[in-house]
């Protein structure tokens, strides 16, 4: 939990993850639910460019080895 708001400080402001975290309390947000909805309606193909150009947008930047 508390990585999750770090998370969400660090890329949205306090103001802003406080505002989206009451967003999905009070919608009763089911991340599964959305998922799926999301992913149905897409094609492996567009799924694999959606990935590669998040992460041209998004290089990593971790210490980690990428395998």
């Amino acid at each position: 939990m508390n990585k999750g708001m770090k998370c969400l400080m660090e890329q949205l402001g306090v103001v802003e993850a406080e505002r989206f975290v009451a967003t999905v309390i009070r919608e009763k947000f089911d991340y599964t639910r959305w998922q799926r909805d999301y992913f149905d309606g897409k094609t492996p193909e567009e799924i694999g460019l959606e990935s590669e150009a998040f992460e041209r947008e998004n290089p990593y930047k971790g210490t980690a080895v990428r395998l």
